[in-house]
């Protein structure tokens, strides 16, 4: 046997677990949400659980008060985790350790307790509306109401991405910037044309996890979100547990892959044309 079909029997080898797992517990769910989606009420199968997606009042309005939710969310945990990897990459001081020392807290804390301390501090009888009553402010609505919701997922996701985006930004040689600060480039233009560009990969990593973990979050909408409109991942728990209708809640669920799916194929397509362009 050549050399190049042992290695290649070796490879398929050492895949082949990592292959395994990732069929057993997503492509067959998958797969299996997806049938289930196609039922329906007459015994056969056919594309009604997903004209009720979007033929519904409710639903609809589900859906987009899970989009609205979602992109604002991204939208203000990049830019804030950006601005902090950024700080932190660029600047130095008793603050920016300060802030080193801190920002990973929000990972080691449970999600359940993180919100039931977002229902206390923020609620309209929790302890901050507590101490700003008597200087006559009075806190806006913020618990059971989208607000809580977009707190919630930037306190959970802002240290994961500034993770990943500080990582990007120290790998980024020192030699670079101070060669555009030379040729008198300013500030804007150096982030436009160098700063952005090199971390522009893991800037792409950081908004696909951000978004599939808004969207398909359960914990902070049930807790802290309104009763309607409601985001998918309450909606879906409701269709399945309290009414029943599980071919509905996999259609609902098989939707939801296919929302993110479309995230993750720009992604992948981004990475292959990279590494095309590399080669």
């Amino acid at each position: 046997m050549r050399k190049e079909v042992k290695q290649a029997i070796a490879g398929l080898i050492m895949v082949s677990p990592s292959f395994v797992l990732l069929l057993v517990i997503v492509v067959i769910p998958i797969v299996q949400s997806f049938v289930s989606s196609l039922a329906n009420d007459a015994g056969g199968y056919d594309l009604s659980r997903y004209q009720f997606l979007f033929t519904d009042k409710g639903m609809r309005t589900n859906i987009f008060f899970t989009l609205k939710i979602t992109l604002i969310s991204c939208a203000l945990v990049l830019l804030v985790s950006y601005s902090l990897a950024l700080y932190m990459r660029f600047s130095s001081g008793k603050l920016v350790d300060w802030i080193r020392k801190t920002y990973m807290i929000p990972l080691f804390i449970p999600g359940v307790i993180a919100t039931y301390g977002l229902m206390n501090l923020l609620g309209n009888h929790g302890w901050l509306a507590r101490l700003l009553l008597p200087l006559g402010i009075e806190l806006p609505r913020l618990i059971f109401d989208e607000k809580g919701i977009v707190i919630a997922n930037i306190w959970f996701n802002i240290p994961f991405a500034t993770m990943l985006l500080s990582s990007a930004l120290t790998s980024i040689p020192a030699s670079i910037i101070e060669s555009a600060r030379d040729t008198g480039a300013g500030k804007l233009r150096i982030f436009l044309r160098f700063i952005f560009p090199l971390s522009y990969k893991t800037f792409l990593v950081a908004l696909t996890f951000v978004f599939m973990g808004v969207i398909g979050s359960f914990t902070a909408p049930f807790l802290l979100g309104p009763n309607a409109p409601q985001m998918l991942g309450v909606s879906m728990q409701q269709v399945f547990g309290v009414f029943q209708e599980r071919e509905q809640a996999a259609a609902m669920a098989f939707f939801t892959f296919l929302l993110c799916s479309v995230l993750g194929y720009f992604y992948i397509r981004s990475m292959a044309a990279e590494e095309a362009a590399n080669r």
